[in-house]
């Protein structure tokens, strides 16, 4: 399924912007509309070569950008994205597409920092409308407890560079009117983390934008082409196997998901990783009233409202491993409560519809990121509930991993190995909602 775009694509680079594509006026836009005119493709479709010099397996924005940087930054354009569905109708399509770079470890904290910057240019970098919106980000305190771990996450941030602080419940009510700020709730909001670049951000724009970034500098994306096995040979990766026959190349990047562990024992590579679901629900729009990301932790729960005025609503992950997309009763029962605790004035509000989708979860709650012991074969996995927010500096990262065969620093610490030497990176109390 190709998407549709608002410009022509064209031969030829223009040094580090991706190559150019031409748009249209507001009266050529007008015709389109009235006449239904044919848009040119926003990707194409490419007969499946029998080699390639990397093959990405994932058609979601971790592995689209790490083919538009693979080519954008290092010249690699004979690179192949193998989706088994279609682009985006994995995590990248299952998310509730929030930004954020307050986390707890100083590790965490400047590489999701990287990734709100590039997420910053990213519209003007693809010339493509990606729909950013820095509206800031709350993290609720209903508790000593918690307030000690957002002044802890604080101080962790502003030393990072990070614009975050702890506010109180004045403050809070100032951002937010609509939230119950008095003291005699059953959950009252004692402060909360401030968090001012975080915001939201459509998530099919970016995967889109990625994909046809990518496409102008020659990249393929082959969608419907699912990968049934990957060949190593003498302890190196020599093939892909997939639905629509085999590919010979010497580099594999799984940017999988959920699916991450599946396609890592096709290499002979373990991972510990579990994978559960995360469910999420959006309510009919309302008139805009909500400027903020407002999570709580304690509760469970954040929410947030998109530019047509649906309030999205996340939660925890499941309390079971499972490979199931479905939603259920019990997590509508448990989120509209939560929320209703926080903001009564929502009671009215109609729920349209809820989805979820696949985490996979490391037990540090750092993704897995870098080469593997199987030479050639390397992951991008393990991102729980915070992959979409990594896109880019994820896409940016694994790139320049496999064009030099190392990693660069900012990843340094996120390698397989950190498992066996007990070096782990834990971000669990930097989690969104508790897992």
């Amino acid at each position: 399924m190709n998407g549709n775009g608002n410009g022509h694509r064209s031969a030829g680079g223009n040094g580090h912007r991706p190559a150019k594509l031409r748009g249209y006026s507001a009266w050529s836009l007008v015709q389109h509309g009235l006449t239904r005119g044919d848009w040119p493709r926003t990707w194409h479709d490419h007969d499946l070569r029998d080699s390639y010099d990397v093959v990405i397996i994932g058609g979601g924005v971790h592995g689209l950008a790490t083919a538009y940087y693979l080519a954008r930054d290092h010249g690699i354009t004979n690179v192949a994205v193998l989706e088994k569905a279609y682009i985006g109708s994995g995590g990248s399509g299952r998310n509730t597409a929030i930004l954020r770079s307050n986390y707890l470890t100083p590790e965490g904290v400047r590489f999701y920092d990287r990734s709100v910057k590039l997420y910053e240019n990213l519209a003007a970098d693809l010339n493509f409308n990606v729909m950013f919106s820095q509206r800031g980000h709350l993290t609720l305190a209903h508790n000593d407890a918690s307030l000690r771990t957002m002044r802890w996450r604080s101080e962790v941030n502003k030393h990072e560079g990070v614009d975050s602080d702890v506010i109180g419940p004045d403050e809070v009510k100032g951002l937010v009117p609509y939230l119950d700020t008095s003291p005699d709730t059953r959950y009252p909001i004692l402060g909360a983390l401030y968090h001012p670049p975080g915001g939201i951000v459509r998530h099919d724009a970016v995967v889109w934008g990625y994909a046809r970034g990518a496409d102008a500098h020659g990249v393929h994306i082959h969608q419907q082409t699912e990968v049934t096995g990957i060949d190593v040979s003498h302890g190196r990766v020599s093939g892909v196997q997939t639905t629509r026959g085999r590919i010979a190349t010497r580099a594999v990047v799984n940017c999988t998901a959920g699916w991450a562990t599946l396609i890592s024992d096709m290499a002979g590579v373990s991972m510990p990783v579990q994978t559960f679901p995360l469910q999420a629900a959006v309510t009919e729009p309302v008139k805009p009233f909500l400027d903020t990301v407002v999570v709580s932790g304690t509760l469970h729960v954040y929410v947030s409202q998109t530019d047509r005025g649906e309030l999205v609503f996340g939660a925890s992950v499941d309390p079971f491993a499972s490979y199931s997309i479905r939603g259920s009763l019990e997590f509508t029962e448990g989120v509209a409560g939560h929320v209703l605790e926080l903001m009564p004035a929502l009671a009215k509000m109609r729920l349209l519809r809820q989805w979820a989708g696949l985490c996979d979860m490391t037990p540090d709650y750092s993704p897995i990121m870098g080469p593997t012991p199987v030479e050639g074969f390397y992951v991008d996995v393990g991102w729980g509930t915070y992959g979409f927010k990594a896109g880019p500096v994820s896409g940016e990262a694994m790139a320049a991993t496999v064009a030099h065969g190392r990693p660069p620093e900012i990843i340094a610490a996120f390698g397989l190995d950190r498992f066996a030497d007990g070096r782990l990176v834990g971000e669990k109390g930097a989690a969104a909602v508790g897992h």
